[in-house]
């Protein structure tokens, strides 16, 4: 079957800034993607790209087997729903509806009205009087109801508080089962959205970092704490993505097999174990390989 999305050593470069180098990984059919990485990483360029609203500089992308600039056949399946979605501000909730089911092709009103109940959203209030958390609303509901054969959301819920980003995700999982398309998710809060994702791709100043699916990488990365000793005789031929020391103690956090022979080690030299999560994991990797703090992940 073909990809989704191909993308073969993409590069996009603004005259001397290289946003994206070298990227090459593809996106399959019916499944949930993260893509993840901090602010300036190259995640937006990529998902603009896709999304036909700009030109890779050099590179093979493809989307549904075809070039998707002004190409209707493509840009008909696809549904990208940006961080700062713009709407012209006389367009009330309503109009917006309107609108979408103009543009995609499997859109689903009577979908689309339930969730604007669900987020509590007015119909008739215009775009301008909307908060940030409701325009995040506006944003999801398009999203979802496009059911699209590729939806993209960016940051999607910027302004919604804890219960309606749950709302959000429990929505996805529940129309993505009754409806399944590709789904990509670009978001910083990974734990919150763990659950969902089927396969991660991470960017990473530009470069692809990790393009695995997320079983295999829940459990690649433990902590271990213990004196200095042990873990420097622990870590000393590990991939250790970080570490950090209090007294006579260290921690260290590596890439390993949580329940093989690396457990068995950790057991032997008295070191405590502990799983690492995949938001932890991957902050981890881009704070290493970036030189950034690691909490400016986003």
């Amino acid at each position: 079957m073909n990809p989704i999305v191909k993308l073969n050593k993409v590069t996009k470069k603004y005259g001397a800034v290289t946003a994206v180098q070298d990227i090459s990984f593809t996106m399959e059919s019916e499944k949930i993607y993260g893509l993840l990485g901090r602010n300036g990483a190259g995640k937006t360029t990529i998902m603009h790209m896709i999304a036909a609203q700009l030109f890779p500089t050099s590179g093979e992308l493809l989307v549904f087997g075809e070039a998707p600039y002004e190409n209707r056949h493509v840009l008909n399946r696809l549904c990208f729903v940006k961080e700062s979605q713009k709407y012209p501000e006389n367009y009330n909730v309503e109009d917006v509806l309107d609108i979408a089911g103009s543009l995609f092709e499997n859109w689903d009103r009577e979908y689309a009205l339930s969730l604007i109940d669900d987020f509590g959203l007015p119909l008739k209030r215009r775009i301008k009087k909307l908060s940030r958390g409701m325009l995040s609303a506006a944003g999801i509901v398009v999203g979802l109801a496009s059911r699209s054969p590729l939806t993209i959301f960016d940051e999607p819920y910027l302004g919604l508080d804890a219960v309606a980003r749950t709302l959000f995700y429990d929505r996805l999982l529940e129309d993505y089962a009754a409806h399944p398309r590709t789904v990509v998710l670009s978001t910083h809060l990974i734990d919150e959205v763990s659950r969902l994702l089927e396969h991660i791709i991470v960017i990473n100043n530009g470069r692809l970092l990790l393009d695995e699916d997320a079983d295999v990488l829940r459990g690649r990365a433990f902590q271990v704490v213990g004196p200095v000793g042990s873990i420097d005789a622990f870590a000393s031929d590990k991939e250790t993505i970080h570490r950090g020391t209090f007294g006579g103690f260290a921690t260290a956090t590596v890439m390993g097999n949580l329940y093989g022979k690396d457990r068995q080690q950790a057991e032997a030299l008295g070191l405590e174990i502990a799983p690492v999560s995949l938001q932890q994991m991957i902050v981890h990797l881009t704070g290493r390989k970036s030189g950034h703090k690691e909490e400016e992940l986003v």
